[in-house]
């Protein structure tokens, strides 16, 4: 929690322009004052969207571990985060959508619909870490190249989703964040319900049923979880990768396997990670900046090879 507000307070207090810490304080503080429009309007929202969607793509990922078995489940490699865009391509290309409200919606039928598909094609009950990989690889593959196809034929819809593609929170405004936090906080609040269940779940089926857990109730929860956590925080901030993967193998070295501990911890931590990323990006591309999912992409992935070779990975 301490390293979690050292992280908001500099994504409030740094950004592409510099500005000294006082104006900061007195733009935080006092309406009248010059910064107020950029600290309120600006880097507020900004950072209370980094929160949500790193607490979303953090527990959805760890839900997705334990329920799929599979060390390597991630909303982007198993393609959730890409059938969110799909939609939203769609939906702006076709559809004439361009409001965060219309994307919210088109995103959660994209995630609900890649996320029961790849579960099928998987295997469904009978599913192993493999096939679900490359079921994912898959389907990911396929619905970014159908979004790199949307964008080049359509420039309208190439000037609006550009930046959203890469995965950016720098679009942020109370409208993004008021529309997003009903998804996310539902969302946070079935995962952490079944956090319990998915212990008992990691047993096997007849064990959990034996201890009280009904396992097709379980999957659906997990299912609707997942939906609500990675459509909102994909609308809202485009497809963002490493994330949902790396930190619940950084949380499983805190707290052990325990989901009534992990899931809580990556709530915390995955906003650390995004938020620092986004930090980092606006410090190293200075006078302009770094959209956080290139950021979080070159980070995440020497990072989980190092834990990979250290042997850190632990499956869930």
């Amino acid at each position: 929690m301490a390293l979690l507000g050292v992280v908001l307070l500099l994504s409030i207090a740094v950004g592409a322009k510099a500005m000294p810490l006082s104006d900061v304080w007195s733009g935080l503080l006092h309406r009248d004052a010059t910064e107020y429009a950029v600290v309120h309007r600006m880097r507020l929202p900004r950072t209370v969207l980094g929160l949500l969607a790193g607490a979303a793509l953090g527990v959805a990922g760890a839900v997705m571990q334990a329920l799929t078995r599979n060390p390597l489940a991630d909303p982007g490699l198993l393609g959730i985060n890409a059938g969110a865009s799909a939609a939203v391509a769609t939906a702006a290309a076709f559809l004439g959508v361009t409001a965060i409200g219309g994307y919210v919606w088109f995103a959660l039928l994209g995630a609900a619909v890649v996320t029961a598909l790849v579960y099928a094609v998987g295997g469904g009950r009978g599913a192993t870490p493999a096939r679900l990989a490359l079921a994912g690889a898959a389907l990911n593959a396929t619905l970014y190249s159908y979004v790199s196809a949307v964008m080049l034929l359509d420039t309208a819809s190439l000037e609006r989703l550009r930046f959203w593609t890469v995965g950016s929170l720098a679009s942020a405004d109370s409208a993004t964040v008021t529309r997003v936090l009903p998804f996310i906080l539902v969302g946070l609040l079935v995962a952490l319900g079944a956090a319990r269940p998915l212990n008992a779940l990691a047993l096997g089926d007849d064990a959990a049923r034996a201890l009280g857990a009904r396992p097709a109730l379980i999957r659906a929860a997990v299912i609707v979880a997942v939906t609500l956590l990675c459509g909102a925080a994909t609308a809202a901030c485009g497809p963002i990768v490493f994330v949902g993967l790396l930190v619940p193998h950084l949380v499983r070295a805190l707290t052990g396997p325990d989901l009534r501990w992990l899931l809580p911890y990556c709530a915390v931590l995955a906003p650390v990670l995004l938020l620092g990323a986004d930090v980092l990006g606006r410090v190293l591309g200075r006078p302009g900046e770094l959209q956080v999912g290139m950021v979080t992409a070159v980070l995440g992935g020497p990072l989980f090879l190092w834990l990979v070779t250290r042997g850190r990975v632990a499956h869930p």
